[in-house]
C-alpha cells in the first residue's frame, strides 16, 4: 500500500483524508460475482460493509488522474474508509476564477455531473474554443476537482481561494459578475442552496435492514424456522419490526426537521449587481462567489456567506452562535495597512454576513446602497459546514463501544468452542447431518444476543429524556456517555460564573496626566460636557429595533449610567443627505448647566446649548476580541473638526496613548481594581484634524485613528459571582474534577475572581507566565511572576506538595497564562505548553480560536475536557470539547452538543451525573446480556450432551419474559443525588469489569453442573417418557437401569435434566441482573427504580410458584416435566445459595478485594515517597495481602494510563519546577531551563 500513489486533500484542516485512485478490473469482477452466487449474496454484504475490500475486490489500483473509482480514508484516530466515483464535466476554464473571452464564451455548456460527451452547446459561438474535461468527485456533500498543476483533488471553496487583499476585493470585485461569468462559476460551485435531501423510506430500510445486527438477525430467525422454533421466531421478527419501524421513524423525522430547519429563508429573491451597473432581481439559488448583492433596508435573512464593501448593518447570529445580542458589522476598509491583509473568513468577521444569520437593519449613503460581495455558497458557508457536521457525524470515540466489540468477538469465539463441541458429540452420537447442522450454528444465535443494541441504547434514550426534564437539551445523545467520564471542565467568566449583566460601580477620570477621585455617577452635572462622558455615550454598538436599545450587555449598561438619548436617522432623513447620516446622542434636557431656568432668554439659550452637546456618530470599528478594543469617529455639532473616541482593555488603551496622558499610578490603581475583581475599562480620547471630510472619514483605517490617543479614565464595572457558582466549582472539585477558567478579560479580574469562586482557594499560589515574543535578536522568553498570596507572603520556599492517590493531586499552587502569553508558549516553548496546563486554572485574554487551541492542547494529554460557555465566542471550544454545554435560551443550538436553559452553571454537575449514571447503565446492560448469552449457552451445552436442548417456548420466555423486561426496567435507575470522586471506569476490559464477569460465569457453570449431575443421582430418576410420573412412583419400584436409553423423539425436549437446568438458569437471570443492577455512588438503589423492582418480585414470585406448585396448563406451556417435591425443595435451595455465592463474590471480590485493595493501592505503589524505605515491619506486614493481590493481577508498578498522569509523576520530581519567583526562561536554552533570575 505505500508503494502505491496516495494523496492527501484536505492538508492540515479537521477532515484530512489519503486518497488512492482505482479503475474496474473485468476478472475481479466476475471473480465476486461467482462469489457472491456461491455465498448466496453474503459476499456483496461483506463488500458493501466493508468499502476497502469492495473497491479493492473489484478494481486495480491507477494513478489519480485515471481513476474511476477513489478510495478515500480519514487521518484521524477512526480511520474511516469510504468510496467515490469520479466524474467528468466539460467547461471552458479548468477554475473557477480563470479569465475567460468574453465573445467565446457567450454560451456555455451545462456542465455534467457524470461521464457525458461534449454538449451542443460547443457549436456555433463555442465551437472555436475546446472546452477542458474536468475530473471531480463528491463526499459528504463537497466537490472535490482534479488539478493538473498540482496533480492532486483540491476542494474550491469561494472567493478566499483567490488569497485576495481587503482593498482588492474593493477596488476589483465590487462591480459584480456578468450573467456569461455567473454561470460559467456556477458548473463549479453548483447552486447555492444547502440541499438536505429527505430519503424516501425504502432508502432508508434498505440501509437499515443491511445492517449487520439485522442480517445476523435474519440468519437466525432462517435457522429457528428450521428448526421449528416458530413462535420464538415470529417473536424476534415482531421485535425487529417494531425496532425498524421506530428506526426508520426517527431517523425520517431528523431528516425532515434539519431540512425544514434549512430550508426556512434558504430561497429568497435578492438584487444582484451586474459588471455593467445593472441590477437585477434573482433568486439567491443562482449566486456564485464574486456576485455583488445588495442588501435590502429591511433586512434579509442571508442566503450565503457575503462580505460587506458599502454601508453597515445591524444582524442577529443567534442561528449560528446560539447568542441573541445583535451584532455590528462594518464595511470592509478599502485603504490603509489594514486593507492590505488577505481577506480570511475567521479574521474579518466583523465585516462578514453569514449564510442563516438576520439582518435587522442597514445604515448606508445618500445615493449609494448597501452592498456585499459573495463569498462562499451552498456547503462551502458556515451555515453549510455545520449542517454537513450534522449530516456526516464523526464517529463518538468512546472506549465503552470499542470494547463492547471487543467482548462480542470473545463471545463469537466462545460460541466457536460450542459450534465445534456440538458438531463433534453429535458425529459421535451419529446424529443426521441436518440436525448437526442446525444445532451447532444454533449455539452462535444463542452466545450473541439479538436484543443487545436495543437494551444499550436504553440507558442513552433514559438519560436525555431526565436531562430535558432540567432543561438540558442535546443533539448528540452518544455524548451523554462521554459526560460520565469528564474530569476537567473549561469555564466561560462573563455570563457563565459571573453575572451577565454589569453593574456600574463608578468611574474614575484623568486630568493633566493624573487621575482625580473615583466618582459614583457618570451622569452628574459636571462631568455632562467632559471628553469622558462623551466617549462613554459614543462609544459603543448599540442600536434601536423596534425603539428599543438592543446591544451588547455592558454597551447598554455604560450608555445607561450616562443618562444620554441615541437617536437613529429615518430612512427619509437618510436620502436626503449627500453624507451619510449619522445616529446621534444628546443629554437630556435636565442634564444641560443652566436647565432649570425658566425665562424666554434662557430657553432659547439652553436649546442652544443642547444642540452643542449634541453628538453624532460618523464611523465605528466595531469591538474586536483579538484586538480588544473598538472606536468611533464622531463630531459634535457646531464644531468644524471631528473626534475620535476609543474604549477597551486598559492595558491595550494604555499602550495607544501618549505616555505622558497616563498617569504614573496607572499600574497600581488597575492593580487595586482588578485585584478586587472590578472589570476596568480604559477611555482614551483625540482630536483629529479639520480637514478631514466626512466621505474621508469613511476610507481610513482603524490603524490610523487608533493612535496617539489621550487618556481619559477608567470605567469599573462589578461583575457580581452568580449565587451557584461557588458551591458548583466546589462540588465539582470534590468529585475528583479539574476546573479553569477561559475569559477574555482582565488577568487580574479573572484571579480575582477565581479565588472569589474557590476555583483558586485561599492557601494556594498563582504564579503568572508573562511570555514575550523574539524581538531585536533577543530570543522568545518567559517570566515568572509570583502573586501576592492572601494568606502567606512569603515569596521564597515554595512547597509543592502532590499527592497522586486516586488519581488526584492537591495542588499548592495555579499558572495563570494570558492569551498573549498562551501564542508565545505554543510557538517558541512546544516542550513546556503540556507541563503548563496541567498546572494552569485561569486563562486570560484567550481569542475563541485560543479558546479551542487550549482544548485540544488539554485533550492531547489524555483529559476528557468539558467546555461550559454562552455559545457566544466560544463555539469552536465547545464543539471541539468532548462535552461542550451552552447556556442559552434555545432549546437546541448548533454551536454546541448541549444546551441548558438554566442561566448558571448547575446544569454541569447535572450533566455529569446523568452521564455517569448512563455510562453504569450500558456497562451494567452490557454485564447482564453477556451473562444471558453464557447462561444459556451452559445450558445448551449441557443439554446437548444428552442429545436435548431447550423447548420453544422455554426460549420464548426465558428471552421475552425475562431478559427484555428486566434489560429495559434496569436502565431506569435516576442518576444518584451527589457527584462522588470516584469516575466510572471507561473500558470493559478492565480488571475489575471481568473479574465481576467471570466470576459470576464459573458461579453459574458450578452450580448448573451440580443441578445436572445431581438430578442423574436422584433414585427416582430414570429416561422420561409420556408415561412417567416421577411426582408419584415409590422410590423403592425405580429401576436404575433403565437411565440411559434413546430418546422417543427427535427433539427430547421434555425430560428431568431440561426442567432442571430450565428452573436453575431462570433464577440465575434474575440473580445476576440484580447484583449487576448497582446503584450508589452513580445511580439510585435500584429499590428506586420500581419498574425493575416489580418485574423481578413478579418473575420470582411466578417461577416459585410454578416450581413449588405446579400448574399443569402452564408445565404443558413450557414443556417441563413433573418432578418430586422433595427435588423442588432441593433446587429452591441450590438456586437460593447460588444467589447467596454470586452476591458474595461480587461484593468481597470485586467491590473490596480487587476495587479496594489491589486498584486503589497500585496508585499509591506508584507515587514514589521517602516513606515507603522506611517503613515499619508491622506496615510491611499490613501491606503483604495487598501486594501480593497486585502480583497476582499484573499489577504491581504499573505505570499510569493517561499522560497527564505521567507529567504529574515526572514534575513531582523535578527540582526546578515550578520556576523561582522572578526568573527568566528562554527559547534559545534547548531545555528551557530557567536561565537568568531578574
Amino acid at each position: 500500500m505505500k508503494t502505491r500513489e496516495v494523496k492527501i486533500i484536505n492538508q492540515h484542516l479537521e477532515d484530512e483524508m489519503e486518497v488512492w485512485g482505482y479503475q474496474p478490473c473485468v476478472w475481479k469482477m466476475i471473480l465476486v460475482g461467482v462469489g457472491a452466487v456461491f455465498s448466496g449474496g453474503l459476499l456483496l454484504l461483506l463488500l458493501y460493509w466493508l468499502p476497502e475490500w469492495g473497491v479493492k475486490g473489484t478494481c486495480t489500483h491507477t494513478s489519480m488522474r485515471d481513476a474511476h473509482t477513489l478510495l478515500l480514508r480519514t487521518t484521524d484516530e477512526f480511520r474511516q474508509w469510504f468510496r467515490a466515483r469520479v466524474h467528468v464535466m466539460w467547461a471552458p476554464g479548468r477554475k473557477p476564477f480563470d479569465s475567460l473571452d468574453l465573445q467565446s464564451t457567450a454560451q456555455l455548456p451545462n456542465g455534467d455531473c457524470g461521464i457525458s460527451a461534449v454538449h451542443e452547446e460547443r457549436q456555433g459561438k463555442f465551437a472555436h474554443r475546446q472546452p477542458a474535461q474536468i475530473h471531480y468527485f463528491t463526499h459528504h456533500s463537497t466537490k472535490y476537482y482534479w488539478n493538473d498543476v498540482i496533480q492532486n483533488f483540491e476542494l474550491y471553496k469561494g472567493l478566499e481561494d483567490l488569497k485576495v487583499s481587503c482593498a482588492s476585493i474593493q477596488s476589483d470585485h465590487s462591480s459584480g459578475l456578468s450573467k456569461t461569468l455567473q454561470d460559467y462559476r456556477r458548473l463549479f460551485f453548483g447552486e447555492n442552496e444547502i440541499a438536505v435531501k429527505v430519503p424516501s423510506l425504502f432508502k432508508l430500510l434498505i440501509k437499515e435492514v443491511l445492517n449487520p445486527f439485522y442480517i445476523f438477525q435474519l440468519f437466525s430467525v432462517i435457522l429457528w424456522s428450521a428448526e421449528d422454533y416458530y413462535y420464538y421466531a415470529t417473536a424476534i421478527v415482531f421485535m425487529s419490526v417494531i425496532s425498524i419501524a421506530t428506526s426508520l421513524y426517527t431517523i425520517k423525522k431528523q431528516y425532515v426537521m434539519l431540512h425544514d430547519m434549512v430550508a426556512t429563508h434558504s430561497v429568497v429573491r435578492v438584487s444582484v449587481c451586474r459588471g455593467n451597473k445593472d441590477i437585477e432581481q434573482a433568486m439567491s439559488t443562482d449566486l456564485v462567489p464574486g456576485d455583488v448583492i445588495i442588501i435590502p433596508a429591511n433586512g434579509i435573512i442571508m442566503p450565503c456567506d457575503a462580505v460587506l464593501i458599502h454601508g453597515t448593518c445591524i444582524v442577529n447570529e443567534s442561528m449560528l452562535t446560539g447568542e441573541s445580542v445583535p451584532v455590528t458589522k462594518t464595511s470592509l476598509p478599502c485603504s490603509g495597512e489594514d486593507a492590505a491583509w488577505s481577506y480570511k473568513i475567521e479574521e474579518h468577521k466583523r465585516h462578514t454576513l453569514f449564510c442563516g444569520t438576520h439582518v435587522i437593519q442597514t445604515r448606508f449613503y445618500a445615493g449609494e446602497l448597501v452592498e456585499a460581495v459573495v463569498v462562499r455558497t451552498g456547503f462551502s458557508t458556515e451555515k453549510g459546514q455545520l449542517v454537513r457536521s450534522i449530516l456526516h457525524p464523526k464517529p463518538t470515540d468512546f472506549k465503552l463501544y470499542r470494547d463492547a466489540y471487543l467482548f462480542l468477538l470473545c463471545l463469537v469465539g466462545v460460541a466457536g468452542i460450542g459450534f465445534i463441541y456440538t458438531i463433534v458429540l453429535s458425529i459421535m452420537n451419529k446424529v443426521p447431518a441436518k440436525t448437526i447442522i442446525i444445532e451447532s450454528l444454533d449455539i452462535i444465535t444463542i452466545t450473541v444476543p439479538p436484543a443487545l443494541p436495543a437494551a444499550m441504547t436504553a440507558g442513552i434514550v433514559y438519560a436525555q429524556r431526565r436531562l430535558k426534564r432540567v432543561g438540558i437539551f442535546c443533539i448528540s445523545p452518544q455524548r451523554i456517555n462521554m459526560c460520565g467520564q469528564l474530569n476537567l471542565v473549561c469555564f466561560d467568566k462573563t455570563g457563565t460564573l459571573t453575572e451577565d449583566g454589569l453593574d456600574l460601580w463608578g468611574v474614575q477620570t484623568a486630568v493633566d496626566g493624573s487621575f482625580s477621585p473615583p466618582e459614583a455617577d457618570a451622569a452628574e452635572e459636571s462631568l455632562v460636557n467632559t471628553a469622558f462622558v462623551a466617549c462613554m455615550a459614543t462609544c459603543h454598538s448599540l442600536t434601536k429595533i423596534d425603539g428599543e436599545l438592543a446591544g451588547d450587555p455592558l454597551d447598554l449598561k455604560m450608555f445607561s449610567a450616562t443618562g444620554w438619548i441615541l437617536e437613529e436617522p429615518t430612512e427619509e432623513e437618510t436620502a436626503l443627505h449627500n453624507p451619510i447620516m449619522p445616529t446621534v446622542v444628546r443629554p437630556p434636557k435636565h442634564c444641560v448647566p443652566g436647565a432649570n431656568q425658566n425665562d424666554l432668554l434662557t430657553q432659547n439659550m439652553e436649546l442652544s446649548e443642547l444642540s452643542s452637546c449634541e453628538i453624532g456618530i460618523v464611523r465605528q470599528f466595531p469591538f474586536s476580541s483579538t484586538l480588544q478594543r473598538m472606536s468611533v469617529v464622531v463630531r459634535r455639532l457646531g464644531e468644524k473638526h471631528m473626534n475620535a473616541y476609543l474604549k477597551g482593555a486598559p492595558e491595550v488603551v494604555a499602550r495607544l496613548c501618549k505616555q505622558h496622558t497616563v498617569p504614573q499610578s496607572f499600574t497600581d490603581t488597575l492593580e487595586t481594581y482588578t485585584k478586587q475583581g472590578f472589570r476596568v475599562i480604559a477611555l482614551a480620547h483625540r482630536q483629529l484634524e479639520s480637514k478631514l471630510s466626512w466621505h474621508k472619514v469613511q476610507s481610513l483605517t482603524r490603524g490610523l485613528i487608533e493612535t496617539n490617543m489621550e487618556f481619559l479614565g477608567l470605567i469599573v464595572m462589578q461583575n457580581k459571582i452568580k449565587e451557584e457558582t461557588a458551591g458548583v466549582l466546589r462540588e465539582l472539585r470534590q468529585a475528583n474534577i479539574r476546573t479553569l477558567m477561559v475569559t477574555g478579560d482582565n488577568m487580574l479580574t479573572a484571579i480575582s475572581v477565581a479565588r472569589d469562586c474557590g476555583m483558586v482557594r485561599a492557601h494556594e499560589r498563582v504564579i503568572i507566565a508573562d511570555a514575550a515574543p523574539p524581538k531585536d535578536f533577543h530570543p522568545a522568553s518567559i517570566t515568572w511572576h509570583y502573586t501576592e498570596n492572601p494568606v502567606q507572603t512569603s515569596k521564597d520556599n515554595q512547597t509543592v506538595e502532590m499527592n497522586l492517590e486516586d488519581g488526584m493531586y492537591e495542588q499548592s499552587y495555579h499558572f495563570a497564562v494570558t492569551g498573549r502569553a498562551f501564542a508565545v508558549i505554543t510557538e517558541h516553548f512546544p516542550q513546556l505548553i503540556q507541563k503548563l496546563v496541567l498546572k494552569a486554572t485561569v486563562f486570560a485574554r484567550m481569542a475563541p480560536d485560543q479558546k479551542t487551541q487550549l482544548v485540544e492542547v488539554l485533550q492531547s494529554i489524555d483529559y476528557t475536557v468539558g467546555m461550559c460557555g454562552d455559545g457566544a465566542n466560544d463555539c469552536g471550544a465547545l464543539k471541539r470539547a468532548h462535552s461542550g454545554i451552552s447556556l442559552s435560551e434555545l432549546e437546541a443550538s448548533v454551536a454546541s452538543p448541549f444546551t441548558s436553559t438554566t442561566s448558571n452553571i448547575s446544569c454541569v454537575p447535572n450533566l455529569i451525573r446523568e452521564g455517569r449514571a448512563a455510562v453504569v447503565t450500558s456497562f451494567c446492560v452490557f454485564k447482564f446480556m453477556a451473562l444471558y448469552s453464557i447462561i444459556q449457552y451452559l445450558s445448551v451445552t449441557l443439554l446437548y450432551s444428552i442429545l436435548s436442548n431447550l423447548g420453544d417456548f422455554q426460549f420464548l420466555f426465558i428471552d421475552i419474559a425475562i431478559i427484555l423486561i428486566i434489560a429495559f426496567t434496569m436502565s431506569l435507575n435516576p442518576a444518584w443525588k451527589e457527584l462522588v470522586w470516584r469516575r466510572p471506569p471507561s473500558s470493559l476490559i478492565s480488571g475489575p469489569l471481568l473479574c465481576s464477569v467471570l466470576t459470576q460465569i464459573v458461579t453459574c457453570l458450578l452450580f448448573q453442573v451440580l443441578a445436572f449431575l445431581l438430578v442423574r443421582q436422584q433414585s427416582w430418576y430414570e429416561m422420561w417418557t409420556p408415561q412417567s410420573d416421577a411426582c408419584n412412583v415409590s422410590r423403592s419400584g425405580l429401576s436404575h437401569s433403565l437411565n440411559v436409553t434413546s430418546p422417543h423423539d427427535h427433539k427430547n425436549i421434555k425430560n428431568y435434566e431440561n426442567t432442571t437446568l430450565f428452573y436453575v438458569s431462570s433464577f440465575q437471570y434474575l440473580a445476576v441482573a440484580i447484583i449487576f443492577s448497582k446503584g450508589k455512588p452513580f445511580r439510585q438503589p435500584s429499590y428506586k427504580n420500581w419498574p425493575f423492582m416489580l418485574s423481578c418480585i413478579g418473575l420470582y414470585t411466578f417461577l416459585l410458584l410454578i416450581m413449588l406448585y405446579p400448574v399443569p396448563a402452564i408445565d404443558s406451556f413450557l414443556e417441563i416435566v413433573c418432578v418430586p417435591h422433595d427435588w423442588r425443595v432441593t433446587l429452591v435451595i441450590i438456586v437460593t445459595v447460588n444467589a447467596a455465592v454470586s452476591f458474595m463474590l461480587e461484593i468481597l471480590i470485586v467491590d473490596i478485594i480487587l476495587r479496594r485493595l489491589v486498584f486503589r493501592s497500585n496508585q499509591r505503589v506508584n507515587r514514589p515517597t521517602e516513606r515507603s524505605s522506611a517503613a515499619t515491619p508491622q506496615e510491611a506486614h499490613d501491606r503483604w495481602g495487598p501486594s501480593f493481590l497486585s502480583w497476582l493481577f499484573c499489577q504491581t508498578n504499573k505505570p499510569p494510563r493517561v499522560l497527564y498522569m505521567h507529567l504529574a509523576l515526572e514534575l513531582q520530581d523535578a527540582a526546578d519546577w515550578p520556576p523561582r519567583p522572578s526568573t527568566v526562561t528562554y527559547a534559545s536554552d534547548p531545555q528551557s531551563r530557567i536561565s537568568a533570575p531578574l
